[in-house]
């Protein structure tokens, strides 16, 4: 693997130790092993079609590895949990649900009493910046308005960790740029139990702006060829020079296929 940047771990929260991964007769990825620390945001780059997506779902246990194994918190994975949720790139919201309906969905493996709910899902939609929308329903709300719903809705499981696929693809760039902006702040908020989050993007800009530790995935069948940390204070400015410095990094690792 070409380490581009090295960094020590901080606490390990999730843990891929060799795995790899086969869908048929094909070989998908292989030999990853990677991790998560605790408050940071992990970010996964690589080619179209390298197989960051179904990686996110071996992550998540919703796909068992064919060797290796994942760990959270030093336990194996071995099937989905509500300690680790998924956001997809399409914006999943029920229309005939309000937003409020919507976040107590992630309430219900819990089994609280409904006003309870109903108060942690108002909590959740504050958290998210949508305080006074509780009411209204998706069509009514503007996509990045959604997304923040299905953020809302994950936090509301008390996960330890967040997958997030794509999260900002389907919004405009003013919408994305803007939520983007709040985003370690909703997710690593005092009300959350959120300890770790992976990110899949094709975006270098957002993947610079968001991600603490970037994975780079490729060949086939796919393994790590580069870890790069980002080591910049947040928030960080798309217009310093060490933001396009990391772009640049991330471009030549993505051109990168061999070993060093």
């Amino acid at each position: 693997m070409k380490k581009i940047i090295k960094g020590g771990e901080v606490g390990r929260v999730l843990e891929a130790v060799n795995i790899g991964f086969t869908y048929g007769k094909r070989k998908i990825f292989e030999k990853i092993s990677m991790s998560v620390g605790n408050g940071r945001i992990v970010a996964v780059v690589g080619p179209s079609g390298v197989g960051k997506s179904t990686l996110l779902r071996v992550l998540g246990g919703f796909l068992r590895p064919d060797e290796g194994k994942v760990l959270l918190m030093g336990k194996e994975v071995t099937r989905p949990t509500p300690k680790i949720m998924l956001i997809h790139q399409s914006i999943v919201t029920f229309p005939w649900m309000t937003a409020l309906e919507n976040v107590m969905l992630g309430l219900k493996y819990r089994k609280l009493p409904k006003e309870l709910c109903k108060a942690i899902a108002r909590q959740m939609l504050e958290m998210v910046g949508l305080e006074g929308f509780e009411d209204f329903y998706p069509k009514e709300l503007s996509g990045g308005m959604r997304q923040r719903i299905a953020i809302a809705r994950a936090l509301a499981a008390d996960p330890l960790v967040l997958l997030m696929d794509e999260p900002f693809a389907h919004l405009d760039e003013l919408t994305a740029e803007a939520l983007r902006r709040e985003l370690y702040k909703i997710l690593f908020n005092v009300n959350s139990t959120l300890k770790g989050v992976i990110l899949v993007s094709h975006n270098l800009s957002e993947v610079v702006e968001l991600s603490d530790v970037v994975y780079v995935l490729n060949g086939r069948p796919a393994t790590i060829v580069a870890k790069v940390e980002i080591e910049m204070e947040r928030p960080r400015n798309p217009r310093d020079q060490k933001f396009y410095y990391y772009i640049d990094v991330l471009n030549d690792t993505l051109l990168y296929k061999g070993e060093v």
